[in-house]
């Protein structure tokens, strides 16, 4: 697992290699100048005891000046570098995870939460870019610091230099024994951010509902909750860390301790000199930063671990709905709106009864065709089966004779402009909403679109007309309007087929049936309706009855209520409703 996970950070690297390289370059040069200054004040001081001049100071002086400033510029460079290279996986991962998220259908959005995913993209990508940036240079940092600087202690003194580093395996037993206990508790940190994130996602969409039942109490305890679970998740953290990074730094301080100690005995006998004495402390303590960074670079890691898993999961998700290897490619002037389904069945992932089961029609272009029945009995599972929002078997399914399997996506679904239940709408202006699928639609288009779907005139109420905004999911409009928004939205496409799934559920039976008649006279579209609005319904040209995923019955109003039936049941019990409205 851990080898994967560093496959991986290779992966999110391989990009900026050169930028990569040119960083641990420069971390090379400062190293070597951090191990050459000590040296050379070495020999100052040993050059100065036998012969002391003025002079001589202020150039030993003027030299390490200038090259403590060419090392701090370099130290700069350096940072820049491999920082930048940390925000560029950051860029990478966010725009990798957005344009995988579009390929997803919408299923997958419905077992996985929007706060989970927000967290994911936004604190795991950027405890990535941390392991990245920080963990990188510091680790680079540190072995270029031992490597240059432990053998120009050894060429001083052999035994002052293994004393010195003697404690540090004693630090490194001490990270990796408490590297399992970071691990599980950031795990924890990053689930009580995404569910905390999971939360104000939910509340803020249904802050109307929230006020209407008056429960600003109990989701102000919810959030105290998830609040006080990461809180004590993060102070657990705090804790372990608290007590590791002491522990480390104070071992790396007992090698200098040791080197004080041992060091003067040394001069005292004349193995050493003073200068080379003043270099070795100087040396050690080069490597006291490196050694306690060592512990923040391993809870970095640590961090990314959880963090890697997180985000790979999310491409570890294949969508099942996708291009097939071998395409069709139709002219868009060829697609006339004919829809057949043969043996038509789809079961849900983890259900054993079958949704659709055995459904078979023919539609034909320009052809308007209501689909009705009772709740569950499987047409909203048909309207999503029909531009293969659902994962649909081949040859099933045909558009103007073509599998739609075999047809591009972005073609099929340009060729069927589909308005679902819920009529979703973005926090723009209601002009943007209805241009969404089309964005370089004109405005008189956009204003045809409104009155075919019977808005323009609600629209031309508003303050700012067109330009209005709707808010977040198009709360300042009612449900009437969203859907009649949508519905324009979808007219504007101007596909020769269209499917209204229950899309005219909030508005009135008299504007309902103004719309469809409007749909069925002279625009030659083929539309699919489906609705509850049963006197809606009976003005299309034929009727299909479903029930239990199955159509049982098919025809005109007419012919359909001389039949006994599950329709003839429908119509009288809209009859009642109607007379008690």
């Amino acid at each position: 697992m851990a080898t994967s996970r560093l496959r991986q950070l290779g992966q999110y690297l391989r990009p900026h290699w050169r930028q990569v390289l040119w960083g641990m370059g420069t971390l090379f040069v400062v190293n070597a100048l951090g191990v050459y200054i000590p040296l050379l004040i070495r020999d100052s001081i040993d050059d100065l005891r036998q012969a002391f001049s003025f002079d001589q100071v202020l150039f030993y002086v003027i030299v390490m000046l200038v090259l403590a400033t060419i090392m701090w510029i370099i130290r700069m460079i350096s940072r820049l570098l491999i920082f930048g290279v940390g925000r560029q996986v950051e860029f990478d991962l966010k725009q990798r995870i957005f344009e995988h998220l579009l390929t997803l259908e919408p299923a997958y959005f419905s077992t996985n939460t929007s706060g989970d995913l927000i967290s994911r993209a936004t604190s795991d990508v950027d405890n990535i870019r941390r392991l990245v940036g920080f963990a990188v240079l510091s680790l680079i940092n540190t072995v270029f610091a031992y490597a240059l600087t432990l053998p120009a202690m050894l060429a001083i003194h052999i035994p002052l230099s293994v004393l010195a580093v003697a404690v540090y395996p004693v630090m490194l037993f001490t990270v990796q024994f408490f590297s399992r206990q970071l691990q599980n508790q950031q795990f924890k940190v990053q689930e009580g951010l995404s569910e905390i994130s999971e939360l104000i996602q939910e509340d803020m969409s249904g802050m109307a509902l929230i006020k209407i039942y008056a429960q600003e109490a109990n989701e102000r305890r919810a959030f105290d909750q998830r609040n006080r679970k990461l809180l004590k998740a993060n102070l657990k953290l705090a804790q372990t860390r608290n007590f590791l990074f002491p522990v480390i730094e104070g071992l790396s301080y007992i090698s200098l301790l040791l080197l004080l100690a041992f060091g003067t005995q040394a001069i005292t006998e004349g193995t050493i000199s003073i200068g080379d004495f003043i270099a070795l402390i100087i040396l050690v303590e080069r490597l006291v930063f490196p050694t306690a960074l060592l512990g923040f670079t391993i809870t970095a890691y640590q961090r990314g671990e959880v963090s890697i898993d997180r985000v790979e999961a999310i491409f570890q998700s294949h969508p099942k709905v996708q291009d097939q290897d071998r395409l069709k490619s139709v002219s868009p002037s060829e697609i006339k709106g004919q829809l057949v389904t043969r043996n038509l069945s789809y079961t849900y992932p983890g259900s054993t009864t079958p949704a659709l089961k055995e459904v078979n029609f023919v539609i034909n272009p320009g052809e308007t065709v209501a689909i009705v029945g009772p709740i569950g009995c499987g047409k909203s599972t048909l309207a999503n089966a029909l531009p293969r929002l659902l994962d649909i078997a081949p040859g099933k399914l045909f558009l103007d004779g073509h599998d739609v399997t075999e047809l591009p996506l972005a073609q099929l679904r340009g060729a069927i402009a589909y308005v679902p239940q819920d009529s979703f709408l973005f926090s723009t202006t209601i002009e943007n909403n209805i241009r969404y699928g089309d964005p370089y639609k004109e405005r008189f288009e956009v204003e045809w679109a409104a009155k075919q779907s019977q808005i323009e005139q609600e629209i031309m109420n508003f303050p700012q007309q067109y330009d209005t905004l709707v808010g977040e999911r198009g709360i300042t409009l009612s449900g009437g309007q969203r859907q009649r928004t949508a519905l324009a939205r979808a007219l504007l496409m101007d596909a020769p087929v269209l499917i209204l799934d229950d899309a005219l559920s909030s508005v009135d039976n008299k504007t309902a049936t103004q719309i469809l008649d409007s749909l069925s006279t002279g625009q030659g579209k083929t539309v699919i309706f489906i609705s509850h609005h049963l006197s809606a319904a009976a003005q299309a040209d034929r009727i299909l009855v479903m029930e239990k995923g199955e159509i049982v019955q098919t025809g005109t109003h007419q012919t359909l209520l001389q039949q006994p039936g599950l329709y003839q049941s429908l119509w009288n019990q809209h009859q009642l409703e109607e007379v008690y409205n």
